[in-house]
């Protein structure tokens, strides 16, 4: 900044829904939690408990550490674009390495019991949420994080990153609300539609993914809460486009 002006703010409203949006977050993987721990018997890798991990690492990886790796721009609005993209890039992939073993566990459980796979709408969603996501971030590196690519394809490519990063988000909120009422049938079918305590605590882990995701999603769609470039970055802009696209800096 420069001396005598006043430190850069966020704008009004955009750390309160921020804030409530990480105290969703946390408490969704704390229902998680105690929903598998209090009546699914925990978490073991090497065990008929490896299922459990399933649930746990999609929730983590798929719902809370995407959601917070979409706010990256939004939060980090002052700071030097290349940390702010590196950060999104890295909660990104790190999502990805969670849900993978997300995945992994499932897929073990299911061979160990002699259990089908992907046979459910749940699997078929989740899978399709899985192989997009990635699918998203190599092109979302390939594009904006690695050099040489043309500014012009940049500025085509932006706005489907922008909608496929909201939509896939929401069909991972989507698949991990099928994955709960598919196991609270398969575990608790008969004793379900009596409001048991389980089920009361596996919907009310539902409706916190739900209230995670709009929170999210109404910061991310908000135009005046986008992040605004800064003044070395429209110079960097430009001298970039001169280069790769042979465009002088005032056309």
């Amino acid at each position: 900044a420069m001396d005598g002006a006043p430190p850069p703010t966020s704008p009004t409203g955009l750390s309160a829904y921020v804030a409530v949006s990480q105290l969703l977050g946390l408490t969704l993987l704390a229902t998680t939690g105690a929903w598998l721990g209090r009546y699914r018997g925990g978490v073991a890798w090497h065990s008929p408990l490896q299922f459990n991990a399933h649930p746990l690492c999609m929730v983590l990886g798929m719902v809370f550490l995407q959601g917070d790796a979409l706010l990256v721009y939004r939060v980090f609005r002052h700071e030097a674009k290349r940390s702010t993209k590196a950060l999104h890039v890295l909660l990104h992939g790190l999502a990805l390495v969670i849900a993978l073993v997300g995945i992994i566990a499932v897929f073990e459980s299911h061979r160990t019991k002699g259990i089908p796979d992907m046979y459910s709408l749940h699997s078929w969603c989740g899978m399709a949420a899985f192989v997009l996501y990635l699918l998203q971030w190599l092109l979302g590196c390939g594009f904006f994080l690695f050099p040489g690519t043309s500014f012009m394809l940049r500025g085509r490519y932006k706005p489907q990153h922008i909608f496929f990063g909201i939509a896939l988000f929401i069909l991972s909120i989507t698949s991990c609300l099928l994955g709960i009422t598919e196991m609270l049938l398969f575990k608790i079918s008969d004793s379900y539609s009596h409001f048991v305590p389980e089920g009361i605590l596996a919907n009310t882990l539902g409706v916190l993914l739900v209230a995670f995701g709009l929170v999210v999603s109404y910061v991310l769609t908000r135009e005046e809460w986008k992040r605004p470039p800064l003044a070395e970055e429209m110079a960097l802009s430009m001298d970039f486009k001169t280069l790769t696209e042979g465009e002088s800096p005032g056309g």
